[in-house]
C-alpha cells in the first residue's frame, strides 16, 4: 500500500445550516474553470512516479514543475504546506477545514487558490486545502506534494491507460468512449463515484479511488460482514496517509468481484471504523484496472473499463 486518500470536510461557522452547502460549493469551494485547447483534451501525460501504481502527472504552477497525484477518492484538491511556501503563495482564504485520511490523524488548515496547467489544459481558480502531507509529498514516499481531487475531476473526464502508464483529462462535451471499453454500473455518492463489489459473496459499495494502489480495502465493519475476521491469518502492513504512515491489518479475501471480473486470494487491507458520517466502508483501487484502459466521468456518474484479457485456451 503506497498511501490513502483524503476525505476533507469544509464548514462555515457563520453560515446557517440550510445555506452551508451552498456556501461551500459556490463560494469557499466554487468550481475551477478549465480551459481546454482545440480538440478538448489535455493530451496524454505519462505517469511521473515509476514505482507507484497510482496515476501521478506533471503539472505547472507558478512557473514550476510539480508532481501531482490524480485522486478520485479525495473530496477536494490538496497542496502541501511546504510547496505553498516554496512557490511564494501569499493569498489564502481562512475557511477552517478538517481533513481525515483512512487511518490518518485529522488536520486543520487553510486554503489557497491555484492556477495551473496539466499538459495542454489550463486550470484556473482551483481551490486547494493547505495541509502537511508528510511522506506523501516527500521523495522517500510518493513525492507528490499536490493532490488533484474530485473538485477538478468533476469538471473533466479522466482517461487512464494503465498499461502505457499515462493519463489525460478531456472536455466532457468532446469525450468519446472507445468501443473497446464497456460500461460498469456506478452511482454518485456526494461527489464520489461508487461501484458495487462483492467480497466472499458479501455485497457492498466501494468508492472508486485512483489514489489507492491495491485492489480493495475494507473498514473493520465491512470486513466483519464479509466474514474476513474469522480468525484467519493476518499480516501487518503500512500505508502512507495524511501526514504520516499508518499501520494496517492485511487479511486475504478468497474472492473479490467487480463488474464481470473475479479475483482470488486478494490481500485486503482493513482499516478501523470511523464515527464520521459518510466515511467509506470500502475502497476500490487502481489494481482493479491493472493493464487496462479506463474512462472515469465523475461529473456525469459514468465509468467505462476495458475487459480483462481472456487467456483461456481450448
Amino acid at each position: 500500500m503506497r498511501r490513502r486518500s483524503f476525505l476533507i470536510r469544509a464548514g462555515a461557522a457563520a453560515a446557517a445550516v440550510g445555506g452551508g452547502l451552498w456556501l461551500k460549493d459556490h463560494v469557499v469551494w466554487r468550481r475551477p474553470s478549465l480551459r481546454f485547447p482545440e480538440g478538448g483534451t489535455s493530451g496524454w501525460t505519462p505517469f511521473v512516479v515509476k514505482n507507484a501504481a497510482t496515476p501521478t502527472v506533471q503539472v505547472r504552477i507558478a512557473g514550476r514543475e510539480v508532481t501531482a497525484l490524480i485522486d478520485s477518492g479525495a473530496q477536494y484538491s490538496v497542496i502541501d504546506r511546504a510547496l505553498v511556501a516554496a512557490l511564494g503563495l501569499t493569498t489564502f482564504f481562512d475557511m477552517p477545514m478538517v481533513a481525515y485520511g483512512v487511518g490518518g490523524q485529522p488536520q486543520v488548515g487553510r486554503g489557497v487558490t491555484l492556477d495551473l496547467t496539466v499538459g495542454s489544459l489550463g486550470v484556473e481558480g482551483l481551490r486547494a486545502a493547505i495541509l502537511d502531507l508528510g511522506p506523501l509529498a516527500q521523495a522517500a514516499g510518493l513525492g507528490a506534494p499536490l493532490v488533484l481531487g474530485q473538485d477538478l475531476l468533476g469538471e473533466a473526464v479522466l482517461d487512464l491507460d494503465m498499461k502505457r502508464r499515462r493519463a489525460r483529462l478531456v472536455d466532457p462535451a468532446d469525450h468519446v468512449v472507445s468501443r473497446a471499453l464497456r460500461p460498469v454500473a456506478v452511482k454518485r455518492s456526494g461527489t464520489a463515484l461508487t461501484a458495487e463489489v462483492t467480497v466472499e459473496g458479501a455485497v457492498m459499495r466501494a468508492v472508486v479511488d485512483t489514489g489507492f494502489s491495491s485492489l480493495i480495502a475494507l473498514s473493520q465493519g465491512a470486513a466483519e460482514a464479509a466474514g474476513l475476521l474469522d480468525g484467519r491469518a493476518e499480516t501487518a502492513g503500512s500505508s502512507i496517509v495524511l501526514g504520516g504512515v499508518a499501520r494496517a491489518r492485511v487479511i486475504e479475501a478468497r474472492t473479490v468481484t467487480f463488474g464481470d471480473d473475479l479475483w482470488r486470494g486478494v490481500a485486503t487491507p482493513v482499516f478501523a471504523d470511523s464515527p464520521l458520517p459518510n466515511y467509506p466502508d470500502a475502497l476500490l483501487g487502481v489494481a482493479a484496472f491493472e493493464d487496462r484502459e479506463v474512462a472515469l466521468d465523475l461529473g456525469r456518474g459514468r465509468l467505462h473499463v476495458a475487459p480483462m484479457m481472456d487467456l483461456t485456451i481450448g
